[in-house]
């Protein structure tokens, strides 16, 4: 009995002493595969957000984004793929100002970004760090902080992200991000409802942005418990539709 005791508590520690020691690599690599976006990479996903279809076609590194709306009677398509952005009016290419093309190709891109998180992360871009571990409503978390290096980081390179990983489900159930366009801000999002489409999640979020300018980054999910948030928005992807590319 006592032995058994002795094998007991040194399982226990080495189990305890593996969590210590995983990586923000390790962390972010097993929710990538747990959350199935390592499919994301071959896939055809279409979803509406906003009044706006949205398609993302991935095939062996080659990618096309682009959102579809209608203006009046008109159609309107922002493409952005390996050969940059382009717009379609009533599928015929508009020449574009350079200012407004990168804002537009900014908006799609950020809206198929966050869509199928936690793929990208593993961007040659990407610089993953792992904070002090946290809990939040009583479920322990891996906290990864994301930033990115200028070459290949885009536009957005000096954004900075925040991700509340399970420790048991390895899901991410919360994010933080600081960004600087439109005089810059800090938003909060608390997963509202997920769903699994071909095996790959998809997470719809409650946002929200801190009463106090004064509260950092790191302590959003600190905040979020004292009700020093404001929720601001709900972002929800609709008609999900995905076909995986053999």
């Amino acid at each position: 009995m006592k032995y058994l005791s002795i094998t007991i508590l040194l399982l226990l520690f080495s189990y305890n002493t593996s969590k210590a020691q995983i990586t923000a690599q390790q962390i972010i690599d097993k929710t990538i595969v747990i959350s199935g976006a390592d499919k994301v990479a071959n896939s055809l996903i279409t979803f509406n957000f906003r009044d706006k279809k949205y398609l993302a076609q991935r095939k062996n590194g080659n990618f096309r984004l682009s959102r579809i709306f209608k203006q009046k009677s008109e159609t309107i398509e922002d493409i952005i793929s390996n050969n940059g952005f382009q717009r379609l009016f009533n599928e015929h290419p508009l020449k574009t100002k350079k200012s407004l093309a990168n804002k537009f190709a900014n908006s799609v891109n950020s809206v198929h970004y966050f869509s199928v998180l936690p793929y990208g992360l593993n961007d040659k871009a990407v610089r993953k760090k792992r904070l002090p571990s946290s809990i939040v409503n009583g479920k322990e978390y891996y906290k990864v902080e994301i930033t990115f290096s200028e070459d290949g980081g885009g536009e957005d390179f000096e954004d900075v992200f925040i991700y509340w990983i399970g420790k048991e489900d390895f899901l991410i159930d919360y994010l933080a991000y600081s960004y600087h366009t439109n005089g810059g801000g800090k938003r909060f999002r608390v997963l509202k409802e997920q769903c699994a489409k071909n095996g790959i999640r998809f997470v719809d979020y409650h946002n929200y942005k801190p009463l106090s300018k004064n509260i950092s980054l790191i302590n959003l999910d600190k905040a979020f418990e004292k009700k020093q948030l404001k929720k601001v928005s709900e972002i929800v992807l609709k008609d999900i539709e995905v076909e995986i590319l053999n």
